[in-house]
């Protein structure tokens, strides 16, 4: 079945999907037992809450999120060097700042396949 879909469109789409399991991984490990005393104490598994790492983690998840209106707007060659940019870029933050709960892998590993979905129409020949 072919779909009647642009590349940005679908790019776009897959980028959305990796936003929404994104907020979802975070949601549903507030709710792991023993996790909410652990953001009250201000410290979780073993990483200290800071305004500072709010900061930095609030710009890694805006350029998803970012990317979702971007793949539109750039030229073809711009958004594909975006696209691939931030592919790197959110992987990197996935992997490294990810969890080892069960939820949480499932969720990143949704997230990846997103993401090399959005590489392969990314860098196929017709834009």
């Amino acid at each position: 079945m072919q779909s009647k879909l642009s590349a940005p469109s679908l790019i776009s789409l897959l980028w959305t999907s990796v936003v929404l399991n994104m907020v979802f991984a975070d949601v549903l490990s507030i709710y792991t037992p023993g996790v909410l005393p652990q953001v009250m104490d201000g410290v979780v598994e073993g990483v200290t809450l800071s305004e500072n790492l709010m900061l930095i983690a609030s710009v890694f998840i805006q350029l998803p999120v970012a990317m979702i209106v971007v793949t539109h707007l750039l030229p073809e060659r711009a958004a594909k060097g975006a696209n691939t940019f931030s592919v790197i870029v959110t992987a990197a933050f996935v992997v490294g700042g990810g969890s080892l709960k069960p939820h949480y892998i499932f969720f990143a590993s949704c997230e990846i396949i997103a993401m090399a979905g959005i590489l392969f129409l990314t860098w196929r020949r017709a834009w």
